[in-house]
This record gives structure tokens, sequence and C-alpha cells, in this order.
């Protein structure tokens, strides 16, 4: 299972918190929550977020891995 980077981590974060303050619909319960930055945390330790990693390496290969599939 490949692990999410920290620079890959900050920026699913950032981005899931912008869509979710624009007024996407959070993936999980978010009773008692009202900070988008902390339901897209929320989101990504219960592996919800529906969003998907390209990493591109030196040979020129893409790698497409979904943020539920990885570590």
């Amino acid at each position: 299972m490949p692990k999410l980077t920290k620079y890959e981590r900050v920026r699913v974060v950032g981005a899931r918190a912008t869509q979710i303050a624009s007024g996407a619909p959070p993936t999980i319960d978010i009773t008692g929550m009202t900070d988008a930055l902390e339901i897209a945390e929320a989101e990504l330790e219960q592996r919800k977020i529906p969003m998907m990693i390209i990493r591109t390496y030196p040979d020129g290969r893409e790698e497409k891995i979904a943020i539920a599939d990885m570590d």
C-alpha cells in the first residue's frame, strides 16, 4: 500500500478544505464540526476524500492512486 507523503497530505487536505468551504458536500458525519479544515482532516483520517494522487516519475511514467487506497 503506497504512503501519502507529507507534501501530498498538505495539498490534499488544503484542496478538500477549499472544496468544502465552497459548498461541496462532506462525505462524513460533521456533527459538531464547523471548520472546513477540520472536516477535511477528518475525511482524510477516515479515507473518505474523493480524490486521486497522480505521481509522475523521472522515467515519464505516471501512477494514479486513490486517496482511499493510501496508507
